[in-house]
């Protein structure tokens, strides 16, 4: 693809069909991307908000009502890892409209669902969707922007993640407190609608340039620094994941902190997280390796702090601001790593990094309640603590890098 998505579909379908990266980004794309990415996050969210009046008006409990986050989380650590193979051959532009497709009719029917049964069927279409959609992210970046962009593309593309994890709850607790739950749903329907109109307008054809195929993860996994790659990856989000679960009783037990002061707390990691999405790419453009170590280790130092500092509220809210602004660069960072580790086989490494993050969301929130249980909250921080040092270390040690104007050695008609 040799022009911007504003030019004429003719050239942009001759583009895609190359092997050369783009001369021009086309940043509207980028963008319809980042509003993928944001809708699909707030509406797997949206439940942890909504899970009492769910839970009243299905006649089930809150911990079953809960069950709408575990399915969505699961089906999109299979679809990462399988959506690339299942849709080999098609365009990528229609694969992605029709994740989008079915993330609108996901919430469409969560809205309109009768029972539990048919609210967690429907929130399956959602995790096809998720995963699939995140798993090509960084591969369709690739073809829309040159190379040297692409870690500002990732940035702008993953804001999406920060940004529907801050708008999620709020939206969800303030439309179901004024219409009920099922209007909630029906909002992120409605964002769906507009991201899937921006898409058919600005993302151009991007026919797929080698047929993929299931075995492809593996294939790519035993590929030289790939496994010690993902490994990183995976102790740095169970890390994180260990800390976050349980980042409410830990402030409610050190400080006594209300639900007001709580939400604002929340809040500012919220938008912390936000400007570390965006600050990522431009650290990514400098150093990728730097990057990638400089993430966990400040929210390894942060968890500590938490701990060791003396409590209080303004203290615990710099802190926090400081662990969500280096978090926010850790998607975009890992995707990024991918991107230029495995460029002709993007999409299944970006199956891999999805499923990574699923499975570390289950691992890590189950080890942090083991160690709650055996230590207490503070056992919890200090451990992911330290194991989010032990992951810097690991990467800054083992993990292999590019930098990011180097050109991967593989043979032109490998990429994609």
């Amino acid at each position: 693809m040799t022009h911007c998505v504003c030019d004429a579909v003719p050239e942009r379908q001759r583009g895609a069909e190359t092997d050369e990266e783009p001369a021009t980004a086309a940043w509207l794309a980028v963008f319809s991307l980042a509003m993928g990415v944001f809708g699909l996050l707030t509406a797997e969210y949206l439940p942890a908000s909504l899970l009492t009046p769910m839970a009243v008006d299905l006649g089930v409990s809150e911990a079953l009502a809960g069950q709408a986050v575990t399915v969505t989380a699961v089906v999109a650590l299979f679809a990462g890892l399988l959506a690339p193979g299942l849709t080999r051959g098609i365009d990528r532009r229609l694969v992605l409209l029709g994740f989008s497709t079915l993330m609108i009719a996901s919430n469409l029917l969560v809205a309109v669902s009768s029972s539990l049964a048919v609210l967690l069927a429907m929130r399956i279409l959602l995790g096809i969707a998720l995963g699939g959609f995140w798993s090509m992210a960084a591969a369709v970046a690739m073809r829309l922007v040159p190379a040297a962009l692409l870690p500002r593309a990732l940035s702008i593309i993953f804001s999406g993640i920060a940004v529907g994890t801050v708008v999620a709850v709020p939206l969800g607790s303030y439309l179901g407190g004024l219409y009920g739950w099922r209007s909630a749903f029906l909002a992120a329907a409605a964002v769906g609608v507009l991201t899937l109109a921006f898409q058919s307008f600005t993302l151009p054809a991007l026919s797929a340039r080698r047929p993929a195929r299931l075995r492809t993860v593996l294939d790519v996994l035993r590929r030289p620094g790939i496994a010690m790659g993902m490994f990183g990856c995976v102790l740095v989000h169970c890390g994180h994941f260990a800390l976050f679960t349980y980042i409410r009783p830990f402030l409610e037990s050190t400080t006594g902190v209300g639900p007001q002061a709580l939400a604002l707390m929340l809040l500012g990691f919220g938008v912390a997280n936000f400007i570390g999405t965006l600050l990522a790419g431009w650290l990514l453009e400098r150093s990728q390796r730097l990057t990638l170590v400089l993430m966990p280790t400040l929210v390894g130092l942060t968890a500590l702090a938490l701990v060791l500092l003396p409590a209080s509220v303004p203290g615990q809210a710099a802190l926090l601001a400081v662990w969500g602004l280096a978090f926010g660069g850790v998607p975009v960072a890992w995707s990024n790593w991918v991107a230029s580790a495995v460029p002709d086989q993007a999409e299944s490494a970006g199956g891999m990094v999805v499923a990574s993050v699923q499975s570390s969301i289950a691992v890590g929130a189950a080890a942090g309640g083991a160690m709650f249980s055996f230590s207490g909250i503070a056992g919890v921080f200090v451990a992911a603590g330290v194991l989010m040092l032990l992951a810097a270390l690991l990467i800054a040690v083992c993990v292999r890098v590019k930098t990011p104007r180097q050109r991967p050695e593989t043979k032109p008609e490998l990429h994609l």
